[in-house]
């Protein structure tokens, strides 16, 4: 299953746009982020896995 998400990116107070590809398969529980995240992204796989159990029901036992 592969999503395309806009949201937007902030450098200072000024926006701008980005895309966000989704991609789920089976496997392992991982979650890969790629391309030149800041630090604090790259910290935010815990929240990610805890907001799509959370609040998409969408657990990622045995998922990547």
């Amino acid at each position: 299953m592969s999503i395309n998400v806009t949201s937007i990116g902030l450098k200072g107070l000024e926006g701008y746009r980005i895309r966000v590809e989704v991609h789920v398969k089976e496997g392992m529980e991982s979650i890969a982020i790629v391309g030149l995240p800041d630090a604090y992204v790259k910290e935010s796989k815990e929240r990610v896995s805890s907001a799509l159990l959370h609040y998409m029901g969408f657990p990622l036992v045995e998922k990547k």
